[in-house]
């Protein structure tokens, strides 16, 4: 959104290819004018898709197949099988080189407490990545984390960075 995050590594021209479910909001308009110009490839799909994809990655599978896009555009092109009375889609995995992913906490070793709506993608995709860089608001001591609360292990975080969250205006 506007000119950072994601928006500031499509403007750099450090992205090549989004995929996601859905590629705009209001404020979108870097990642607007790029795929207008034809300078990034869009990849559509569908979110629950998205995240078995990535899932399916984060656990070395070969693929999955799902009935959510099969009969529709989304589908074209793709292997589609009839299985137990039902029509699917094959969708393969989605791996990723780098994960850049922010968690609420971390410890040192890379074990990931997540605030809200983080922990939707976080943990999937630093599993499906070779390399994951965690960004949190607070490192904490080892063993400060109540195991019971930790999402992501740190087996799957290569890298901690605290940056302190922007202060909210009132």
């Amino acid at each position: 959104n506007g000119d950072y995050g994601l928006a500031k590594l499509l403007k750099a021209g450090a992205v090549k290819k989004v995929i996601c479910s859905f590629p705009r909001q209001s404020d979108s308009w870097v990642f607007d004018e790029l795929y207008r110009a034809g300078k990034i490839e869009l990849e559509l799909v569908p979110q629950g898709n998205l995240a078995c994809r990535i899932q399916a990655a984060g656990m070395g599978l070969g693929a999955v197949f799902t009935p959510t896009g099969y009969g529709t555009l989304l589908a074209e092109g793709k292997e589609t099988r009839h299985i137990d009375s039902k029509d699917y889609v094959l969708e393969y995995p989605i791996k990723a080189d780098f994960a850049l992913i922010k968690a609420q906490q971390g410890d040192r070793w890379g074990n990931l407490v997540y605030r809200k709506s983080a922990r939707n993608f976080g943990p999937i995709m630093a599993m499906a990545a070779n390399v994951t860089i965690a960004q949190v608001s607070e490192v904490v001591d080892l063993g400060a984390l109540d195991p019971e609360h930790i999402i992501t292990a740190g087996i799957f975080v290569q890298h901690v960075v605290q940056v302190q969250p922007e202060p909210v205006a009132v």
